[in-house]
């Protein structure tokens, strides 16, 4: 992602970020990003279009960024196609991936991972790849128009590849090392190679999370005691990263079904209430689909579309409505990034010079299957 400055090879003061300290913003605040407004980017990749909840972002003193990813030219060009082997160094070791339509193959140190609408990936500082993409021939006006889902279907996965991204701080901003280029891949050797390095800055606790939409801890619970106006039951899936994050983030999503068609895969066996998901210093709610109803301060209320972004210090509002057939991505940001502290200008440039410099150890894997990545099994 960043333009690599030559450097020579130094380890001392690179173990860890010791730029500016990540500050979340405390104080009462509603930052409403638009999806009319959206101004879809191709700001890393040729093949993909980035639109990105900046309101909220800067509102939030730059510490998360929320962005939209729709991959918008097939993968067959000399331009597009597979990327190459890279990592992101991002504060605190976080980036999330929830693909909302489409396919994709991720490749992580050698072993493939095929992800569909509602999958769940959190990782960082582990040497990956995207392999392949959907591309659904579409114009760029109506791909950029096709629904969005989490739950997996025949028609959702038709489209061309879509995922919701976030970020610690701005991509931009800490480094993104290109570990093997495109041209010095070898489909036949390289994928087999599983990486370790030592930079980093990881909580305790963090590591590699993938949750399958389908999975047994994915399932929705219904939401109890919510006070909540809406058609139907409301459910919540908890996404599973408050903990692999390393207690930096939690994840939501909170849904209806369609009128008369049960969507959601379910369990009966546990119920939600409003304080299971209600953690965060700061909270962003997406909505994926359908509509939602917001109180602001307890008085003034605002309604979010498909695609639009509302990011609010804590306490500062309340979701009153749901309608039918909606999803909702609700992240809450937890005090612990307040101990992150960013990549200094120096320190991003010294690190993306470095590229495949940084690998301290290489593991071969028998079969592209075996084994899980080691990103986060440092040396």
């Amino acid at each position: 992602m960043n333009v690599h400055v030559p450097t020579d090879f130094k380890w001392p003061g690179l173990t860890h970020p010791n730029g500016k300290p990540i500050g979340l913003n405390k104080k009462k605040f509603v930052a409403i990003d638009r999806d009319k407004e959206a101004k879809f980017e191709a700001t890393y990749r040729p093949q993909a279009l980035y639109n990105r909840a900046n309101a909220g972002f800067h509102e939030n003193n730059e510490a998360f960024l929320l962005h939209e990813v729709a991959t918008n030219l097939p993968i067959y060009r000399e331009d597009t196609g597979p990327t190459d082997f890279h990592l992101h160094l991002p504060p605190g070791g976080f980036q999330l991936v929830l693909v909302t339509s489409g396919m994709f193959t991720f490749d992580y140190d050698g072993r493939f991972y095929n992800v569909g609408p509602g999958a769940v990936m959190l990782q960082s500082a582990i040497v990956h790849r995207q392999l392949f993409y959907t591309w659904s021939g579409l114009s760029t006006e109506e791909n950029l128009k096709t629904p969005q889902t989490v739950v997996p279907d025949p028609m959702s996965m038709g489209y061309s590849g879509k995922f919701l991204e976030a970020f610690i701080t701005d991509p931009t901003t800490f480094p993104n090392p290109t570990i093997v280029g495109p041209d010095q891949i070898v489909e036949a050797e390289t994928p087999r190679v599983a990486w370790t390095h030592p930079l980093h800055d990881r909580p305790a606790d963090a590591g590699f999370w993938l949750q399958d939409p389908l999975a047994l801890d994915a399932l929705y619970k219904p939401l109890a005691d919510d006070g909540i106006k809406s058609p139907s039951q409301v459910y919540v899936r908890d996404i599973g990263i408050e903990v692999p994050s390393g207690h930096l983030v939690t994840g939501h999503i909170i849904a209806t079904d369609p009128s008369g068609h049960s969507l959601l895969p379910k369990t009966s066996s546990a119920s939600t209430t409003m304080s299971d998901f209600a953690k965060g210093e700061v909270e962003i709610y997406r909505v994926i689909r359908g509509s939602a109803e917001f109180r602001e301060d307890g008085a003034k209320t605002f309604e979010l579309a498909v695609g639009d972004v509302v990011t609010a210090g804590k306490g500062t509002i309340e979701i009153t409505g749901i309608g039918e057939n909606t999803q909702i991505l609700r992240l809450g940001l937890l005090s612990g990034m307040d101990r992150l502290r960013s990549w200094t200008p120096s320190q991003r440039d010294e690190i993306d010079g470095l590229a495949g410099k940084i690998i301290t150890r290489k593991d071969v894997r028998p079969l592209r299957t075996e084994g899980a990545p080691v990103g986060y099994l440092y040396v």
